[in-house]
């Protein structure tokens, strides 16, 4: 991982406090229209359908795998990037990646796509699933300690309008989440409903223009919705895991803004 030196900080200390309080930050220009477009006409050649023949977008949604080698490798490499994982999660103790994935295409279509309720991106297999059946989600978990995930991210691959299934989120859900998950401690819970949990919050939408990034607390809770607009919408939503767990009682008092929203939400700050 790069050392702190070779870039400076990309989150300013209102960003910072942004993050703890409403649960995300937006980076604008994260990373080129270029390699957007270079690492589109890659997927292109994966769907199995045309970019420039609407009928064959029959599907509402079509899940591509994750991409190594270029341009995503240089993507997710970005120093900005890099730079606001060591401010939020603590230099160290975050794995990079050398690509990215998975990919929700979201094509304007008609129908439910079947995936748009509000969730959180479960983290580890519970003790009754196969950790090696990594396609099995079904019994998988998420704790109050978010064992084996560092953040959510959204990278956008193309420009997201309001029109163009943008990424709900319910801001400042990572708190009651985390009020949700301490009652069960490191086993942490799966199978979760999660449509009346934080529901008053007020919602906003993950938009922007191609190469922004969405960098989220991993308790944030979202939803994806119907495609509106009239160009396939490419996003990624890769998973950063942990170099070291997160804790919620350091010694030296050393808590990443992560940790801090967390005991922030637990009456510990």
């Amino acid at each position: 991982m790069p050392s702190k030196e070779q870039y400076p900080d990309a989150l300013s200390s209102a960003q910072l406090n942004d993050f703890i309080e409403y649960g995300f930050v937006r980076i604008d220009d994260a990373f080129s229209p270029e390699l957007a477009a270079e690492a589109r006409a890659i997927m292109w050649r994966d769907l199995p359908c045309s970019e420039h023949d609407p009928e064959s977008w029959v599907f509402p949604v079509i899940r591509l795998p994750g991409y190594g080698g270029e341009p995503f490798q240089t993507i997710a490499s970005m120093p900005v990037l890099h730079a606001a994982f060591d401010q939020l999660v603590g230099p160290g103790r975050w794995l990079p990646r050398d690509g990215l994935g998975t990919f929700p295409v979201r094509f304007p279509h008609p129908d439910d796509p079947g995936d748009a309720g509000w969730h959180v991106d479960l983290s580890f297999p519970g003790d009754d699933g196969d950790p090696n059946e990594r396609s099995d989600f079904s019994a998988w978990r998420v704790n109050v300690t978010s064992r084996g995930r560092a953040l959510l991210t959204l990278f956008l691959f193309s420009d997201v309008g309001e029109n163009d299934a943008p990424t709900r989120i319910r801001v400042g859900s990572h708190q009651e989440m985390a009020r949700y998950l301490a009652p069960v401690g490191e086993k942490g819970r799966s199978h979760m409903m999660l449509d009346g949990v934080a529901a008053d919050c007020p919602e906003a939408l993950a938009t922007g223009k191609a190469g922004t990034v969405y960098i989220c607390h991993p308790f944030l809770i979202h939803a994806a919705q119907k495609h509106h607009g009239t160009r396939p919408r490419f996003i990624a939503q890769p998973s950063f895991g942990l170099a070291e767990p997160y804790r919620l009682d350091r010694t030296d008092g050393a808590y990443c803004p992560v940790e801090i929203a967390i005991r922030r939400a637990l009456g510990k700050e």
